[in-house]
Order: C-alpha cells, then structure tokens, then sequence
C-alpha cells in the first residue's frame, strides 16, 4: 500500500503499526515493552503530550531512562474519555509540528498506561504507594489548585478540599490522593516522592508543596511535616503553544495515514526550565534541551509577563472584534499596535532579564510564535479561565506598575476588555458562550459594570484593593465607559495614538 492509499485508509495507531507507518514519520526506536514506570501524571492535556511526554521520549530515543516511563491518571470524570482514547492506542501519541516552513509528524511512546478515573482515586493511590514511582507531575490548569484569591494559600473552605480533609483515604482531588499515597508511604518506610507541577503558575512547585502540606495538615499535622521535610516539589518553567484538538487537527492526522483519536498539534518551540530539587532522582532532562537551574523565578517572571499575559492582552479583544485566532489578532493591525505598546511602555519595564536573553529579545521571540500562522490557536481556548489568567498573569504588573509611579493606561484596558468580553456578547452581537469555571458570577458583574465600572474591580478576590486606587479606577472606568459608548477600534486607537 503505498503512501497516497494510506491517506485514504489511516492506519490504527498502536504498537503493531508502528513499523508500518508512512515513511518520514518518526517513531520510537526503543522497545516499549521494557519501559518501566517512574512518573505518574496527572491531566493528560494536549500539552503534557506535546510537552514533558516529549523530553521524555527524546531521551529514550538515545536509550536513556527506560525506567522512567510515564502513567497517566485524572480526578475529573470527563478524563475517562482521554483514557479510552489513548488506551485503545496504546497509550501512543502522533505529535504534528506546524510551522509556516513546513510540518513534520512523530509519534511518541513514553508514556505506557492510563490509570482508572475512580471517584475516591484508589488506583492513583495504590499505584503511587510503589516506590518506583519517584515523581508524581501534575498539569490541572492555573485553576486548579484550591488557591484562596484572598490569602494566596489553600482554600480550605472548597467543599473538595472539606471532603478530602474529612475523608483522607477516599479523595477527591489530586492533591488529596497525593496526601494519601504519601501517608501511606511513609508508613511502609518508603521514601517521598516528587511532586512536579507543570503549569504555568510563579512560582508553581512552591503553590503545589503549599497545596499538599496544607491539605495533609487539616487531617494529620505529622504527616505534614513529614511531607514538608522529605518530600521536594521544585519549581519550573513550562512552554510550548499547543492547540486544543478538533476537527481540523483529526482530518489533518487521517491525511498523513494515521488513526489517531487525540492527535497533538504543536509550534516549533519548547521552553522547559526546571529547578534541580528532587526527591528520589529524576530524568536527564538537560540532555535533551531542557535547562536545569537554581533561579527558575527570572524564567518564569518573564514568561508569565511576556507571553501568557501577552495571550490576555489579544484574545478578550480579538473575542470581542470576532476575530477568531491569536495569529489573526496579531495580523490586525489595531489589535497588535495595541499589543506592542502595552508590552514595550507597561510589561517590559517590570521584567527581570535572564542570561543570554533581553525581554526585547524574548518579546521579538514571542511576537514570532503568535503570528504563526499554521498554529490555529483560537481565541476562545486562549481566553478561557479569565478569572485565574488575569490574576497569575497580569495583576503582578499592575501592582509593580503603581508601586513604581509607571504607565498603567494599557493594562487597565486590558482589565476593561475582560470586563466587557464576561459580559458576553461580541460587537457583532453574537453570543460568547460560558468559557470561566465562574462565568455566571462575572457575567452578572460585567453587566453591573457597564453603567458602574467600579463593581468590576470591588471583586477583591481577583482584584484585591486596586478598587481603592484612584489612578487605576479613574482609568479603567475611562476605558469601560470608551468600549460601551464607542467600541474596542476606537479605545484600542485611542490608547496607541497616546
């Protein structure tokens, strides 16, 4: 059968097929059925796979670390679909570069099992009791971690967080299987393990050792202490633009002769900067590209402030202009003005530089990657979970900015915009459909803002005190009074042309 067929009749992925596959796709050289478990992970999304799952994989290509195979897990009911998914594929995984030079395919096979998605987490739990599992990584979204808005640690009034507290042995949430395969190591005499997080929060390793020790405190403050002297949870640096799969991305792997369920569609850029604290070894990821270091803060300062922020800055309003992906944003000319200005005058002044790269520089880089035009990164997706992206990523500028008497005109535009997106129509007067885990609240906020812009930013729990500054108010009630009486062209010029 030769190539032209096989676009027509897809073959199954699986390990039987591997050596079948169309010529030029890369494929594991190693021998899968030795591969042996040493990473449990938890949220197999799009960017574990095109992501960590692909460090991995490369070093298992040159026959490194065959005993750090990686299983997959989740807490959510809706992961049992992922699982079936990658189960019926062996858990294999066709990752498709995308890249206005061209695309190349490979498939990749480090990760080995999916765990069962069970209400009380048992065989997460059992299988992380196994001291051969030495890291347990973790991708739930910014979101995810049961932060208190107010204080910054566990909020530990979530009814989640009151189950897993009441009822440590049947969990709920990652965090309190954590706690309880941890517990149950320890009383075996097993060592700690690891726990990895890998999203993009400042800070994250930090967030999750919080998380969990707080959580394992509520029920058994012994335990607690145990986990927070043996166990090690080290920051990092995550990045990698990696759409959410659909239609076009299914057709797109049928095309290259593959049936894959959940292909990965990915740029050509990694980023993975990781602090060298673990508790029982780890991966030699630094052969493979990723940057082992005591000082992941500056990284990740500047990714957070550059680009994830950057991502906030485009998307509310290119939702709002009905302007569907980040590249299309990045091609419109008042849009990217904007972009450029709130990131040279506002952001830059308030990043650390890192060796060997200047925030101009790493601007440049990043402008580069959104105008990507072969990525399809819809606005929505980049949108979505507003209410924890604005927090992490955009509120720790502000602050920095008043502190320091700097310019926070773009930035509180950017907060109206958010604002008048959550409202939930788009100048066009099509419906913006639910994308916040709190979206009924902000949208019920949004509205009341429109003729009371300080009802916005009196939620402190996004917002803190900003309400309480003038300068800031005064300006964000400029803009969402410029957006409601004249549109996001005119706020977006007006702001440019200042």
């Amino acid at each position: 059968m030769d190539n032209l067929d096989l676009a027509y009749e897809p073959m199954k992925l699986c390990n039987a097929a591997l050596d079948l596959l169309p010529e030029g796709i890369e494929r594991p050289n190693y021998d899968r059925s030795k591969l042996r478990a040493g990473i449990v992970h938890i949220g197999l999304g799009n960017f574990h796979r095109a992501h960590q799952a692909w460090y991995l994989h490369r070093l298992m290509q040159q026959g490194l670390d065959s005993d750090w195979a990686i299983i997959g897990a989740g807490v959510r009911s809706y992961d049992a679909v992922m699982r079936e998914k990658l189960l019926s594929q062996d858990c294999l995984a066709t990752l498709i570069k995308l890249d206005p030079s061209g695309t190349s395919t490979e498939v990749t096979g480090s990760m080995i099992d999916y765990l069962p998605i069970e209400d009380d987490n048992q065989s997460l739990i059992q299988t992380i009791v196994d001291p051969s599992i030495r890291i347990v990584s973790l991708t739930v979204t910014e979101g995810g971690y049961y932060i208190d808005p107010v204080t910054g640690g566990l909020d530990d009034s979530h009814e989640d967080i009151q189950h897993d507290a009441h009822n440590p042995t049947t969990p709920k949430t990652a965090f309190g299987a954590i706690v309880a395969a941890l517990r149950l190591r320890r009383d075996a005499g097993h060592p700690a393990f690891t726990g990895q997080s890998c999203d993009n929060l400042q800070g994250n390793g930090d967030i999750l050792r919080r998380t969990v020790v707080s959580l394992a405190r509520m029920s058994d403050p012994e335990l607690a202490d145990w986990i927070d002297t043996n166990g090690a949870f080290p920051n990092s640096m995550v990045d990698c633009i990696v759409p959410a799969t659909g239609s076009q991305e299914l057709a797109l792997v049928n095309e290259l002769g593959i049936d894959d369920a959940a292909p990965v569609t990915h740029e050509n850029y990694r980023q993975w900067v990781i602090e060298d604290q673990f508790a029982c070894g780890r991966p030699d990821w630094g052969h493979v590209g990723a940057t082992l270091t005591d000082n992941v803060h500056a990284y990740e300062a500047m990714k957070i402030r550059i680009l994830n922020a950057g991502h906030q800055v485009l998307a509310n309003a290119g939702e709002l202009l009905s302007i569907p992906s980040i590249s299309e944003c990045m091609g419109d000319a008042d849009i990217a003005g904007f972009f450029r200005k709130v990131q040279h005058e506002e952001i830059l002044p308030f990043v650390t530089e890192v060796p060997n790269l200047s925030s101009t520089e790493y601007l440049k880089l990043v402008e580069s990657r959104f105008s990507n035009p072969a990525i399809l990164d819809t606005t929505r997706r980049v949108a979505f979970d507003g209410s924890s992206r604005h927090t992490g990523f955009l509120i720790p500028t502000i602050q920095d900015a008043l502190n320091a008497n700097g310019s926070i005109a773009g930035l509180a535009l950017v907060e109206a915009l958010w604002a008048r997106m959550c409202e939930g129509t788009r100048e066009d007067g099509s419906k913006i459909d639910a994308n916040d885990p709190h979206w009924d609240q902000l949208t019920d906020v949004a509205s009341q803002a429109r003729h009371r812009p300080a009802a916005w930013l009196e939620q402190t729990q996004y917002y803190g005190d900003l309400a309480d500054d003038p300068e800031f108010a005064q300006a964000f009630e400029h803009w969402m009074n410029i957006l409601w009486t004249q549109g996001t062209r005119a706020a977006l010029s007006q702001y440019t042309a200042s």
